[in-house]
């Protein structure tokens, strides 16, 4: 299956607390949009990774994807080196997206910008026939998508691109409700992390809240890029 758009994510719900109503948005358009993440969140302080894979199920329904996979690398210990590189380009040649959105550039959990310069060497390194793959047995063709979007996490980080998210902020929410054994809850009587508490879910909203009126809309998600962004006409940013 071609995607027009492959989420890559450190963690299962790493892209639902930060870009899916960009997600959202564009299945709604008709793109086909799919995501792999690279661990199960395995050494998260609540829940355990039979939850997670549970809970990433019930948010891909929400989300529309068309596929959703999860390379099983190690939480936290996974590295940006070829071994792990090879194993994301499979999947970018398996899929061949036009865009790739990755990890935060730079955050307060060091797997996120691991993970974002991860996808971006693994993107570049997917166009190169001189590297070669297989899956399945079958060898692959070289493909690099067109563009890298990174996601914003949580760190502040001033965006290069706000997507007007405001049509979809409820089904966006519901995404990362879906999470439910990593966010507030007054029944879970595992121990309170940073976003457990009920001031991160007003933290989405205020982010959000803020990227939106920068572009005179409701709600925003924002993205950096780390390269230039071309149009053919000035209107293709409205």
């Amino acid at each position: 299956m071609k995607l027009d758009i492959l989420v890559f994510a450190a963690h299962p719900d790493d892209a639902e607390l930060s870009c899916s109503g960009t997600i959202i948005s564009h299945v709604k358009q008709g793109k086909k949009v799919g995501m792999v993440d690279f661990t199960k969140g395995e050494l998260s302080t609540r829940g355990n990774p039979e939850i997670r894979m549970e809970e990433a199920r019930q948010a891909t329904e929400i989300l529309g994807l068309s596929i959703r996979e999860n390379l099983g690398f190690e939480d936290i210990h996974f590295k940006n080196d070829k071994a792990h590189q090879l194993e994301v380009l499979k999947m970018i040649r398996k899929y061949q997206p036009e865009i790739v959105l990755a990890n935060a550039i730079e955050d307060r959990h060091p797997d996120h910008p691991k993970a974002s310069q991860l996808a971006v060497q693994s993107c570049f390194m997917a166009g190169l026939k001189m590297i070669e793959t297989t899956l399945n047995g079958v060898k692959q063709a070289a493909w690099r998508p067109v563009a890298v979007y990174h996601y914003i996490q949580s760190n502040f980080i001033k965006p290069d691109i706000i997507v007007d998210v405001s049509e979809h902020w409820e089904q966006r929410m519901a995404s990362v409700r879906a999470f439910r054994s990593q966010f507030f809850d007054p029944d879970n009587k595992e121990p309170e992390t940073f976003i457990s508490s009920p001031q991160f879910m007003q933290l989405l909203e205020a982010r959000a809240t803020e990227y939106g009126k920068s572009i005179g809309v409701k709600y925003g998600e924002g993205f950096t890029v780390n390269q230039n962004i071309g149009v053919r006409s000035l209107f293709d940013l409205i």
